[in-house]
């Protein structure tokens, strides 16, 4: 874990109401790439390793408070704007005299390499506020920056109270900045509402710095990184973003997309080396990949562990709690879940594997299941190494079946199987000659009579 910088606070914003999501789930928690939004935010956060860490929330966000539980959380009990958001957090902030970084929650892709830049421009002995600008392709909606004839920021506009040729200028404002906190709060203090909006705009801090002699200076991100996510489209929009980003890595890393807009990975996906992913794989948040590990189409894995040499798919679905041995093989239309699989042991089709354990070189042959709940509870199955389970086999938890055994196919299982023992449990054959033959005559008979 990095240093704490005791000269360092964060402020998260997070007390929107998202009413363009049009949903009963808080607009921060929203997931881009397998994790909350207000999530990724805190991940940048934490990379700055601050003193003091604050989430200013709505009233009765108690999810969103769980979502962030390092920072302390205030409530803003009316929403009057980012101005009056950040006054909220004057009391947690008292005796600090570091800078404090101001971001919001719905950002999920901004960047801690940015954040850094803009710290370090406001520890500038002569700086007093830096804000994060950006030169979008179409400006429209955002406010501008106006800046002074020495390149310092002089003001910033909000797009509804800016003037026809203020709407002119292409930089615009992110609404994050880094503000001194000895002069922050002295600032907040002097903003009025006295705007298209009747609210209280934290932006309005910058002409009442310049009022002061205060210099406030601007830093630069990209469009994408400062997006923020009001609407399902925006969420859409980060999503693409996210998953650009996260295949790049992946690449970079060693593994081979085969496809990669097909491909969805999550914030928490790691892939080792020389890893081949074929098409319209999906990757859940928890996954772990090992090296050499190949990953056939169609696949689906979520809180699951895969060694190194094994073989996934196609078609085949890993829910939470599978571990995957080395060089083992899970293959088309097998599910598994909290099961553990063992070096070199296969289940290699249309099976169910569910709270189980298979030991190493175990086959599982085709439509074998695991039958783990009874309607009340969940019980284990385990398997020995080097077992052989015929196709077409119900294993009826809790049952062990021993090393080496076999089990005949067609079986159901309900009690324990020795080592090295053969088990069948299959209905004994019973033939009737002619029964087909004759059942043929006698229908034909019948449909000439009607």
């Amino acid at each position: 874990m990095a240093q704490i910088d005791k000269s360092l606070a964060a402020v998260i914003l997070a007390a929107g109401q998202g009413v363009r999501m049009r949903s009963t789930l808080p607009k921060v928690l929203h997931p881009v790439a397998g994790q909350p939004m207000i999530g990724h935010v805190l991940d940048t956060v934490r990379w700055l390793s601050p003193a003091r860490t604050i989430a200013i929330l709505a009233p009765g966000a108690d999810a969103v408070a769980a979502a962030v539980p390092e920072a302390t959380p205030i409530i803003q009990t009316e929403p009057k704007g980012t101005g009056d958001a950040v006054l909220r957090a004057k009391d947690a902030l008292a005796g600090f005299d570091g800078e404090v970084l101001i971001i919001f929650g719905d950002t999920p892709l901004a960047s801690h390499e940015t954040m850094k830049a803009m710290v370090d421009a406001c520890r500038d002995d002569e700086v007093s506020v830096v804000v994060l600008g950006f030169d979008p392709l179409s400006p429209d909606g955002y406010g501008r920056l106006v800046l002074a004839d020495d390149g310092t920021l002089a003001a910033i506009v909000e797009h509804r109270d800016a003037t026809p040729e203020q709407l002119e200028i292409g930089l615009c404002n992110s609404g994050m900045m880094v503000v001194d906190a000895k002069v922050l709060f002295d600032l907040l203090g002097q903003v009025t509402s006295d705007n298209a909006k009747g609210e209280f705009y934290l932006t309005d801090i910058i002409a009442l710095a310049k009022a002061q002699n205060l210099v406030c200076d601007v830093v630069m991100g990209d469009e994408d990184e400062v997006m923020g996510v009001n609407s399902r489209a925006d969420l859409a929009n980060a999503e693409t973003i996210a998953q650009d980003r996260l295949r790049e890595q992946a690449m970079i890393g060693g593994a081979t997309l085969i496809d990669p807009a097909t491909v969805t990975l999550s914030f928490d996906t790691v892939l080792g080396s020389d890893v081949l992913i074929e098409p319209n794989v999906i990757f859940g948040p928890g996954v772990t990949v090992g090296d050499n590990v190949t990953i056939k189409g169609f696949s689906h894995m979520e809180g699951a562990t895969i060694g190194d040499g094994a073989s996934v798919g196609p078609f085949a679905r890993l829910r939470p709690g599978t571990e995957i041995g080395k060089t083992a093989r899970v293959g088309n239309f097998v599910e598994t879940k909290n099961a553990k699989i063992a070096d070199g042991a296969k289940a290699s089709h249309l099976s169910y594997l569910g709270d189980a354990t298979i030991g190493e070189g175990a086959n599982i042959g085709a439509g074998t299941i695991t039958c783990n709940y009874d309607g009340f509870s969940k019980s284990i199955t385990e398997i020995g190494a080097g077992a052989f389970i015929g196709s077409n086999t119900a294993l009826v938890a809790p049952v062990r079946v021993g090393a080496g055994a076999v089990i005949g196919a067609g079986s159901v299982i309900t009690n324990d199987v020795q080592d090295d023992a053969l088990a069948l449990t299959r209905v004994p054959k019973k033939e009737i000659e002619s029964w087909a033959g004759k059942r043929r005559e006698n229908m034909a008979k019948s449909k000439k009579e009607t």
